[in-house]
């Protein structure tokens, strides 16, 4: 038992690294790296470089998201900047926030399912404070949305590079998850 895991710290971001390393760096040449400011996913700049997901300082939920963000992330995808995505800041009108949870909807469910094999706390995360009043707007539709993608992926089975991930997630932080025993339906998100 390494120093940090006897003095309980289970969820320490480097861990993702390692395990993320240990499944992708030869065969998909890409790197997980901690430290940045703003998550960020950059291609490698020539043939025999790595491409690189960075999250956000040492947080092990950022790092679990920006991953599920990458197994979704088809080969196009995966030659731009960001994947090509957009981002809008938070103070979104209804219909922006709308757009941001449909893209958001399936990175955030392989996140939980991640979270789940880490055994780590998972929050759906919104991302948007109403400009007026500092509150989050209503996460329930959003939540069961989720919650929906998790037990379709539970059903029909996960991207390739996800169920790799996920396997190796649960043995490392031995919690002997498989999608299939997962409990998804009786599952409260927040």
């Amino acid at each position: 038992m390494t120093a940090a895991l006897a003095s309980g710290e289970v969820f320490v971001a480097a861990r993702l690294e390692v395990v993320f390393a240990e499944c992708f760096r030869a065969s998909e040449r890409t790197l997980l790296l901690g430290g940045a400011h703003e998550p960020l996913y950059e291609p490698a700049a020539a043939p025999a470089g790595y491409h690189r997901i960075y999250y956000r300082e040492d947080f092990f939920a950022s790092a679990l998201h920006e991953v599920a963000h990458w197994c979704i992330a088809g080969p196009a995808r995966r030659t731009k900047r960001d994947f090509g995505y957009w981002y809008a800041p938070a103070g979104r009108d209804a219909a922006a926030q709308r757009a941001f949870e449909a893209v958001e909807e399936k990175p955030q469910a392989l996140e939980w399912l991640f979270s789940l094999a880490c055994g780590y706390p998972f929050r759906v995360s919104v991302d948007n404070l109403d400009p007026v009043t500092g509150a989050l707007p209503d996460t329930r539709p959003f939540c069961a949305r989720v919650l929906a993608r998790g037990v379709q992926w539970q059903r029909r089975g996960l991207p390739e590079r996800a169920a790799i991930f996920l396997a190796a997630l649960a043995r490392h932080f031995g919690t002997g998850v498989t999608l299939e025993t997962l409990d998804l339906r009786r599952a409260e998100l927040r």
